[in-house]
């Protein structure tokens, strides 16, 4: 099976020297993860796209990780043939259409690079006159085709596009900086790390954790899935901060209206001191422009001034509804959704427009020793090393036999469909970690139940959720090896 990757519009604009150094990147980017796959599909690159060859029996996962790698504009799964004459040419891509176009428009477009004996004109002349007098066609439709027909020849070969397929676009990972993206799990936070992800930045993420393991869970299965779908080509870092002593000192120093844009600026500082750690030049945070008091353009400007580091807010100009939208498109929504919630600091009634000195008045009692311990006992791991973190740490007691409890898979609908669990359909329900919290209150509480993902990370943050909110009958299940 072959697939033709297409750049990027925006690369193909750059200088000879620049395509030249992303189009590698995105080959050495594509390479890394196919690995994952098989190690024998095989990534060239040529000037303006490249090329897959890989077996047929793993072209869907081929597929489906084309589909999230940043830098493909769009790829095309081909038929591959030697190239002969406009007569065989005709008869191979009779084999794939001439059964889709009974009763239907069609049209043929071909693209031909390289020194040939007839036009690209000719070959859409031929191979359309073919296939009207033995497909049984409606007409020809040049401008609105119900089929529209298509070929690359290139050379000594013929190439029948068998389906296109869109990608994220965006530059290949890894062409452009690192930065450090503060981590909430919520949906704006999720968005901006994709969004710099997108754009080839090597996205690392911290979190500060502002009271509770599960959010910390939480935060890291996003971190990870973020990671894992569309950034795993780089190793990248996930640091927590423990941010509650930080948050003690603030209540007790800074006057309530305060709180808001002071809390901003301190993440901002201890931003700058775990980017000067990590040699990372900008901090990427989620904030829009007047979603809430601390981001007005005022407060905004003021919080910036806390670091000498980059800010990028990717998402400045964007509304809720576009966010949430884009959330559900990449596949973090339920994540966000689900995030369990934390005691943050809100103020009764916060300042709009900040004033400096008042600022630096309200900053000038808060004791910066407690800032620094908590960056000093910030603890990285790497992303890979997420799962096992989870697991290691675990509070709630996995089990790998489910004995006579119910094993509840919380995986997508999707997941579940395509791998369910080996057990007895008695023994098992399916309730997607999106609706668990608000079901789980309705089902036999005299029966046990095991929670089970994939991962067993989204298992153990719900099981932690439930029993905090008072069901001591769950517990976490992971199949034996």
């Amino acid at each position: 099976m072959k697939f033709i990757i297409k750049l990027f519009p925006e690369i193909l604009l750059k200088s000879r020297s620049v395509r030249k150094r992303m189009g590698l990147q995105l080959q050495r980017n594509l390479r890394r993860v196919m690995r994952n796959i098989d190690d024998e599909i095989e990534v060239f690159r040529y000037w303006d796209k490249l090329e897959i060859i890989c077996g047929e029996n793993i072209h869907e996962k081929v597929r489906d990780v084309l589909g999230r790698t940043p830098g493909i504009d769009q790829y095309l799964q081909v038929n591959e043939y030697p190239l002969t004459d406009l007569q065989r040419i005709a008869e191979q891509v009779g084999e794939v259409f001439l059964e889709k176009i009974p009763g239907k428009t069609f049209a043929v477009r071909c693209k031909r690079s390289g020194k040939h004996g007839f036009t690209s004109m000719d070959v859409d002349r031929y191979v359309g006159g073919y296939l009207f007098k033995r497909g049984n066609p409606k007409s020809v439709n040049l401008k609105n085709p119900d089929v529209k027909i298509e070929l690359e020849i290139h050379q000594d070969q013929v190439n029948i596009v068998i389906a296109r397929y869109r990608g994220i676009g965006g530059y290949p990972l890894g062409t452009q900086e690192a930065c450090l993206s503060l981590m909430s799990g919520g949906f704006d936070s999720t968005v901006a790390s994709y969004e710099t992800i997108k754009r080839g930045v090597i996205t690392h993420f911290l979190f500060f954790n502002l009271g509770g393991k599960a959010h910390e869970i939480g935060v890291k299965q996003v971190a990870f899935y973020l990671w894992k779908k569309y950034a795993a080509s780089h190793p990248v870092k996930f640091t927590t901060v423990s941010f509650e002593s930080v948050v003690a000192e603030l209540l007790n120093s800074v006057s309530d209206g305060y709180m808001g844009v002071v809390l901003k600026r301190l993440m901002l500082r201890a931003g700058e001191k775990i980017a000067e750690q990590m040699k990372i030049d900008a901090l990427v945070t989620g904030e829009s422009i007047a979603q809430v008091s601390s981001q007005t353009l005022r407060n905004l400007s003021l919080i910036d001034q806390a670091t000498n580091k980059m800010v990028i807010r990717p998402l400045v100009t964007k509304h809720k509804q576009e966010i949430i939208a884009t959330a559900s498109k990449i596949g973090t929504r339920e994540f966000a959704e689900n995030m369990p919630e934390y005691c943050g600091v809100i103020s009764r009634k916060p300042v709009i427009y900040a004033l400096a000195d008042r600022l630096d008045e309200e900053e000038s009692k808060f004791n910066y020793s407690v800032l620094d311990k908590a960056v000093d006992n910030a603890v990285s791991i790497s992303i890979e090393q997420v799962i096992e973190d989870v697991n290691q740490h675990a509070e709630v007691e996995t089990v790998s036999d489910p004995d006579n409890a119910i094993v509840i898979d919380i995986r997508r609908t999707e997941e579940h469909e395509k791998d369910p669990l080996d057990l007895e359909p008695s023994r098992q329900l399916a309730i997607s970690f999106a609706e668990i919290n608000h079901r789980f209150s309705s089902l036999d509480q005299s029966q046990e139940y095991l929670l089970y993902c994939d991962q067993g990370v989204m298992s153990q943050l719900h099981a932690q959720y439930l029993r905090d909110a008072g069901f001591n009958n769950v517990r976490v299940y992971r199949p034996p090896e």
